[in-house]
């Protein structure tokens, strides 16, 4: 009787828990290695201890914590920086993707090829960012907001499925309705 082993259900709970933490820990582990090098380790950056107590608040362990910081300060910690891109989505959302990255080439291309796939092309730098006021370190859409058909909404869905899957990826924000706060986990 195949399927029945009670280790057989829990390895594969696991293995989908499991692998959603390592997606959320990497995410802040890049967000704790740049703000380390903005802030060349000094952990009372406020920059730094709001990026580490984020990180703890999703269980986040020491070590991983630790080790971000120590490869933000090192000499050969890279090139890591943040890039915005900007998008229109379907009923004209505006789209904004936060990522962090070391190569920008290559990640604007997978971010390109991802988008093309969901049929919608990359705007130009201030194309969509006019629909968002900065505050902190996140963006707020202005009003007013765009209400979506269900088939739109389905579609947008898809599209957040497919950029949160990115390595890169930390933050989409849009101005559809009930979407307003979509990518908040970092």
């Amino acid at each position: 009787m195949s399927g029945h082993s009670k280790w057989s259900q829990i390895k594969r709970q696991k293995s989908v828990t499991d692998a959603a933490r390592s997606r959320v820990f990497s995410r802040y582990a890049r967000l704790i290695t740049l703000e380390s090098k903005k802030a060349n380790g000094t952990l009372s950056a406020p920059g730094l201890s709001m990026a580490i107590t984020r990180a703890k608040a999703v269980n986040m362990p020491k070590e991983n914590i630790e080790r971000a910081i120590a490869k933000g300060t090192s000499k050969d910690s890279g090139n890591l920086e943040q890039v915005v891109y900007e998008a229109y989505g379907p009923s004209g959302v505006a789209i904004l993707i936060d990522a962090f990255t070391d190569n920008k080439n290559r990640t604007t291309q997978e971010i390109k090829h991802l988008l093309i796939q969901k049929e919608i092309e990359l705007s130009a730098p201030g194309a969509a960012s006019w629909a968002f006021a900065k505050t902190g370190g996140t963006y707020v859409p202005n009003e007013p907001l765009v209400e979506l058909a269900e088939e739109e909404e389905n579609r947008l869905g898809a599209i957040l499925e497919a950029l949160d899957e990115h390595d890169d990826v930390q933050q989409v924000f849009m101005n559809a309705r009930g979407y307003e706060k979509v990518s908040e986990d970092v």
